[in-house]
C-alpha cells in the first residue's frame, strides 16, 4: 500500500504537519518546480491562538479552521494525504504512515508539539488538554455539562466541585482561558442559568513559577495578574500540581481543590515518531537541528517550528520560543534554502526576528510587547484583535470571527453554548 502519488521526474518534498510552519513552507514552494506532499492527521489547518475561544463557547471550531484542500486547490504538483506518521526510514528516505509508505528527496518535520504531562499518568488520564479544536470542544462540553449537573445536584460538596474550574499553567493559553471563563461566569451564567447562584463558580489559575506569562516582561506579567484578580480569578503562584485523586487537584504544599473541571495547559513537548532516537532529542522533547534547520546525521531531513530546537543562537540558548512567528519564519527561510540547494547555492542560517508578544485577558484587557514599546489595557486589547484577525485564513473566516467579536462585545449573547458530546471528562463518576 502506498499514498498513490506518481513521483515523475521532479524532486519531492514531504512535509509532515500543516501548522503555521508547514503551511508557510508549502505556500512558499508553490513555484519551486518540486512536488509537494503534505501529510497531516487532520484535513484542516487550525488557528491555535483562538482555540481558547472555542473552549469557552465563544466561537465555533469551523471559524478558526480551514481545509487544506481549499487552501491549495489551485496549486500544481501539490498533494495532501490524511494520515498519521508511524516512523521514518532515514536510510531508505521513506516515511511510513497509517495509509502506506512514501519516499522523499527532502523531508520536513513540522508536526508541532503536544501536551506535556511530565510523566504523571493519573493527571494525563483525568485532565483535559487544549492543543486542538477537538480538545477545546471537549472542554466546552465539560464546562457546560458540569453547570447543568450542578443545577440538579442535591449534594453541596458535589455542586461546588462541579462549579470549580481549575486551570494549570500560567502562560498565554492559561491566562486567556481563565479570563474568558471568568467573563462567562459574569455575563452568561446569570442569564442562562437564573436558578443557579453564579457566585458559587470559582476559577483557579495555578502557575508553578513566581509570575504569570514568564516569557514576557515582568510589567506585563503583573498587569495580567492584576486584570485576572480584578475579574475574580483565583491566581495561585509558586505551587506545583502533583496529582489528581478523588476529584481533587493535589498541590505540592499539601493543599487541594475539589473540581470536576480540570484543565491542563502547563507545558508542551515536541511530537515524536516511532524510530527517532533519544540522541536526536533535545530540551523539551524537541528534535535537534543546526542553524539551517537540518537534522545532523539525517540526510535531507529538516525540522521547523515547535518540533525543532536549534543550537548556536546566543540569544536563545534554550531554543527559540514555541510561537507561531518562529514557525512561520523558519518555514519561509527553509523554502528559500531548498530552492538554493536545488541550484547548488549556499544556504542561509536562520535568525529569529522577534515581532513581539501579546496575551488577552478579557474585554478591554490585554498585554502586548513590541520592540519599541509595551502596553496594557484597552490599546493592547485592540492591537491583539487586529493582529489575530489579520492572521486568520480566508475572507469568510475573517468575517465570521469579526462578526462574532462585535456581537459578543455588544451583548455576550452568542448562541454557541451547545453540548454535542460529553467527551473525555474528569467530572464523570468513577
Amino acid at each position: 500500500m502506498d499514498l498513490n502519488i506518481e513521483k515523475g521526474g521532479k524532486k519531492r518534498v514531504v512535509i509532515i504537519g500543516g501548522g503555521f510552519g508547514g503551511l508557510e513552507l508549502a505556500k512558499r514552494l508553490r513555484r519551486s518546480g518540486m512536488q509537494i506532499v503534505l501529510i497531516d492527521k487532520n484535513n484542516y489547518h487550525q488557528f491555535q491562538p483562538l482555540i481558547y475561544q472555542v473552549a469557552s463557547a465563544g466561537m465555533e471550531p469551523s471559524s478558526i479552521s480551514f481545509p487544506f484542500r481549499r487552501i491549495f486547490q489551485r496549486y500544481r504538483d501539490f498533494y495532501f494525504r490524511l494520515a498519521e506518521v508511524e516512523s521514518i526510514d532515514f536510510t531508505a528516505k521513506t516515511v511510513i504512515t497509517s495509509i502506506g509508505n512514501i519516499g522523499y528527496d527532502y523531508l520536513v518535520l513540522a508536526a508541532g508539539a503536544t501536551t506535556n504531562f511530565f510523566g504523571n499518568e493519573r493527571i494525563k488520564a483525568a485532565a483535559l488538554p487544549m492543543k486542538t479544536t477537538s480538545e477545546a470542544t471537549a472542554i466546552r462540553n465539560l464546562v457546560l455539562t458540569n453547570i447543568e449537573r450542578a443545577i440538579t445536584s442535591t449534594d453541596s460538596q458535589e455542586r461546588q466541585a462541579l462549579l470549580n474550574v481549575v486551570i494549570v499553567g500560567g502562560g498565554a493559553t492559561g491566562v486567556e482561558l481563565a479570563g474568558v471563563i471568568s467573563e462567562m461566569k459574569r455575563t452568561i451564567l446569570p442569564r442562562d442559568y437564573p436558578d443557579l447562584d453564579s457566585s458559587l463558580m470559582n476559577i483557579y489559575l495555578i502557575q508553578g513559577a513566581r509570575r504569570l506569562l514568564p516569557a514576557m516582561d515582568p510589567t506585563s506579567s503583573a498587569a495580567a495578574e492584576q486584570f485576572l484578580r480584578s475579574m475574580g480569578v483565583n491566581v495561585i503562584l509558586s505551587k506545583l500540581v502533583k496529582d489528581y485523586q478523588d476529584h481533587r487537584v493535589q498541590m505540592d504544599d499539601g493543599s487541594s481543590i475539589a473540581t470536576r473541571t480540570f484543565i491542563w495547559v502547563s507545558g508542551i513537548t515536541g511530537v515524536r515518531f516511532g524510530n527517532i532516537g533519544n540522541e536526536m532529542i533535545g530540551r523539551g522533547g524537541r528534535i535537534k537541528v543546526d542553524a539551517y534547520n537540518r537534522v545532523p546525521g539525517a540526510k535531507d531531513v529538516f525540522v521547523i517550528g515547535d518540533q525543532a530546537i536549534m543550537s548556536g543562537d546566543e540569544a536563545y540558548p534554550d531554543g527559540h520560543p514555541q510561537l507561531a512567528q518562529v514557525a512561520i519564519q523558519q518555514g519561509r527561510l527553509l523554502a528559500e534554502n531548498l530552492k538554493r540547494m536545488e541550484k547548488g547555492r549556499a544556504l542561509q542560517p536562520f535568525h529569529y526576528h522577534n515581532l513581539g508578544a501579546m496575551a488577552t485577558v478579557g474585554r478591554n484587557k490585554a498585554v502586548a510587547e513590541f520592540r519599541l514599546f509595551k502596553t496594557q489595557g484597552w490599546f493592547a486589547w485592540f492591537l491583539w484583535l487586529v493582529v489575530h484577525l489579520r492572521s486568520i485564513l480566508g475572507i469568510r473566516n475573517k468575517m465570521v470571527v469579526l462578526l462574532n467579536w462585535i456581537w459578543n462585545y455588544v451583548n455576550y449573547n452568542q448562541s454557541l453554548r451547545l453540548i454535542f458530546s460529553t467527551g473525555k471528562s474528569c467530572g464523570k463518576d468513577d
